[in-house]
């Protein structure tokens, strides 16, 4: 049997490290972070403890590692602010922030719990917040430039808290309704309808005709009357 290359023995190590985060966050979030150990990870995986603690030596380590690809994606996404223009773009893009947070979910129904445990979060989701709140007022000024919203200077610093409020505790909002059913994947599409729904919706004092009945219709899947 031949020698396995040297660039097949370094590619190994940074592959068990991937698949090891790939199946942690299927575990997070499907049993919620304090529910899973880090033996039932390596269980999961079927390696050892002890490979799984050469990658990650801490149970901290995993999820900060998740936690910095997830603040990678919400980076790129929250750069489309720019381009909103009208209700469909602020649709597309609403969704596309609640699809990031489906993906990392685990992340925000134990939130209050990670960051009493996790400094790093503590801090890292504070500057989060504020990283949304920029790119919603973004939105809203691009909409108001088109003539799509009409939304005073004054009135735009409350709409984008309330939005970023909908957007961090939608799901949660969900699980409350329907602990046992609300996360599970194939209820993903209309959870994740209803919060761009209701987020987009605390605009529709501030919309044009036009485009709160657009807003409706883009809704009219996930949001019963």
């Amino acid at each position: 049997m031949a020698a396995a290359s040297p660039a097949s023995t370094k590619k190994r190590p940074r592959r068990t490290a991937e698949r090891i985060l790939e199946v942690t966050l299927e575990l997070f979030n499907r049993f919620g972070e304090p529910n899973v150990s880090t033996t039932l990870i390596s269980a999961e995986l079927e390696i050892s403890p002890g490979n799984l603690y050469y990658h990650y030596p801490a149970k901290d380590e995993l999820i900060n590692s998740l936690y910095d690809r997830y603040e990678r994606a919400l980076t790129a996404i929250l750069g489309a602010a720019d381009g909103v223009e009208n209700v469909e773009d602020a649709w597309l893009f609403v969704h596309m922030l609640f699809e990031l947070i489906w993906k990392y979910r685990f992340l925000y129904r134990d939130l209050n719990d990670l960051l009493s445990k996790n400094r790093r979060l503590e801090t890292n989701f504070q500057a989060v917040l504020r990283h949304k709140s920029r790119a919603v007022h973004t939105m809203l000024e691009g909409l108001a430039r088109s003539g799509a919203a009409r939304l005073a200077g004054k009135d735009a610093a409350p709409c984008a808290t309330a939005m970023v409020v909908v957007l961090t505790y939608w799901l949660s909002y969900e699980y409350v309704r329907d602990p046992r059913r609300a996360l599970e994947p194939e209820r993903a599409a209309a959870a994740l309808g209803r919060g761009a729904y209701h987020t987009l919706a605390l605009l529709m004092p501030h919309l044009d005709d036009a485009s709160g009945a657009h807003l409706r219709t883009l809704a009219a899947a996930y949001v019963a009357d």
